[in-house]
């Protein structure tokens, strides 16, 4: 269905006090753009929900994308409040300007797609959605062990969205999982999501949101996507960026597939597969379609791109000159931490370690932002 104490330096402050700093921040959006920006976020990617009525889709157990895999994630993720940003990853100084402070609560979990391995687990009619089910039971916010504890902004990828229906209703699949991502974000005059969007592109499904002078842009599969009956979402990021982001404010985006070799593959009619030799067809996105999603973001100051589609290396590396990173996937226990001030910008790749919410970092990037 589609919906149109204290002052910080040991003194006390006064109620009329509060209420005069509350009424000059409302009143003056000058000041409150003023406000020192400290933000921790989480993003993880690549859940691949797999249940269905009956056990786990095909080859899900031999793959480790199980319901006790997603539990370890969740655990992992929940302890992260008190975990400390690292002094030392795999042997090495970290560089993290933060090292050593406690990560303390995230903001929110941002999701890289492939919620679900089968288009929300679908298999005959509509309404069935086990593995969409799976996914709401375990990524939405709770206060149990079995949840998330933050608020979760969702993404899709091509589990999510490549799957076709039968020839009569070739799209529900589809709908299902973007009825899922409108319910949580898209706000209207008649209904108000669990986590409203400041700017919701119907048409696409992308929609972005601030976090103070942080502006951060959901574009699902990748920005630009019309396959599979997608509505490009650039004329509408276009808009979004000059809108939010024409002072120079920091941008962070997110979306399913990346620059590494695995995302774009094309066809190898020697070896008659998709590989990073092939010069046929892309696999997933294409040459063009990069460098029009790159030539849009250029003049803004896009600080990172979060993405996910490859499950096994964590990765941190650069596309156009934008800083681009990819955790491992989530039913393989992966996250990134990131915290974005006014100066710098910290990013910790890591994994659960454990069933109890122990964890692992395995790559750390730090960088000034004074200077943008």
């Amino acid at each position: 269905m589609r919906y149109s104490g204290g002052d910080g330096f040991g003194g006390q402050v006064s109620l009329p006090c509060i209420t005069l700093v509350m009424i000059l921040l409302v009143s003056s959006p000058a000041l409150a753009q003023q406000a020192p920006t400290d933000v921790t976020f989480v993003f993880a990617t690549d859940v691949h929900a797999c249940r269905m009525a009956e056990g786990l889709s095909p080859d899900c157990e031999q793959e480790g994308k199980t319901d006790a895999a997603l539990l370890r994630h969740i655990r992992a993720l929940n302890a992260l409040p008190m975990q400390v940003w690292p002094a030392t990853v795999a042997g090495t100084s970290s560089g993290l300007v933060g090292a050593g402070r406690l990560l303390g609560e995230p903001a929110g979990l941002v999701m890289g797609g492939d919620i679900t391995d089968d288009g929300g687990g679908q298999v005959a009619v509509p309404g069935e959605g086990w593995q969409l089910r799976q996914f709401s039971q375990r990524y939405a916010q709770g206060t149990d062990a079995q949840h998330v504890h933050m608020p979760v902004y969702v993404g899709l990828g091509n589990h999510d969205l490549d799957q076709d229906g039968p020839p009569s209703h070739p799209d529900w699949y589809r709908r299902e999982l973007r009825d899922y991502v409108e319910v949580n974000h898209r706000p209207s005059v008649f209904f108000t999501p669990s986590i409203p969007a400041d700017n919701y592109d119907v048409d696409s499904d992308n929609y972005s949101w601030n976090w103070g002078r942080l502006h951060l842009v959901q574009l699902q599969r990748f920005g630009g996507d019309d396959r599979k009956g997608a509505v490009s979402g650039l004329d509408w990021l276009k808009k979004d960026l000059a809108t939010a982001a024409a002072d120079g404010r920091p941008v962070v985006l997110f979306q399913h597939y990346g620059w590494d070799t695995f995302s774009i593959e094309r066809w190898d009619a020697g070896h008659e597969t998709f590989d990073d030799q092939g010069t046929g067809d892309p696999h997933w996105w294409s040459e063009a379609e990069r460098a029009v999603l790159l030539e849009t973001l250029k003049g803004y100051n896009v600080i990172g791109i979060f993405h996910g589609h490859e499950h096994d290396t964590p990765m941190a590396y650069k596309a156009g000159g934008i800083d681009v990173f990819k955790p491992k996937a989530a039913f393989k226990g992966g996250f990134a931490v990131v915290r974005v001030t006014d100066t710098a910008m910290d990013v910790v790749l890591g994994e659960a370690s454990d069933d109890q919410g122990g964890v692992t970092f395995t790559t750390a990037f730090s960088k000034s932002l004074a200077d943008k």
